[in-house]
């Protein structure tokens, strides 16, 4: 069994560069900033930022160049995945990103650029498809027996009960 599953919350470094593939597929790449912060051994407070790759397809990358701009907060699911390539020199280059899954904005409205825009209109070339979510089943109701109430009338004149501890 394996497990490749990465949860980000962070703020958006650049806005997302998206492409339309002649497939009609659509891809977003952005990067992202998560920041640590800890008191170090002479107790002065250090930060820490880490970038991540993000890639996003099809109606993930729509969402993300619709309402993702740069500072955005977003949380970001997905999986980590390792590239490699030849250079133009021929070296063999890496690069780490993360899939996105799910993407999430975050924070208020005023504190997301991309949450006071309009959404840009689709591209021509790229289908139309509108996101209906699944109805969720709703079980029959099923009968419950109820718990009858004791009332202090029902204890033993003594104040005294039946219970064993």
């Amino acid at each position: 069994m394996s497990l490749n599953k990465v949860l980000l919350i962070g703020n958006v470094g650049k806005d997302p560069e998206v492409r339309h593939l002649e497939s009609g597929a659509s891809v977003a790449t952005f990067s992202l900033a998560t920041s640590e912060r800890f008191r170090g051994a002479n107790g002065e407070m250090k930060e820490i930022t880490e970038w991540h790759n993000i890639v996003a397809w099809r109606q993930l990358a729509e969402l993300s160049s619709n309402y993702i701009k740069k500072g955005t907060q977003i949380y970001v699911e997905g999986r980590i995945r390792t590239r490699s390539w030849d250079d133009q020199s021929g070296q063999k280059r890496y690069t780490t990103e993360i899939m996105a899954d799910a993407i999430q904005l975050l924070g208020r409205r005023g504190d997301n650029p991309g949450a006071d825009q309009q959404p840009a209109p689709r591209p021509a070339a790229a289908p139309q498809q509108s996101f209906q979510p699944a109805a969720i089943p709703t079980p029959a109701p099923q009968h419950v027996q109820s718990t009858p109430i004791i009332s202090p009338e029902d204890l033993a004149a003594d104040g005294s009960d039946d219970l064993p501890f």
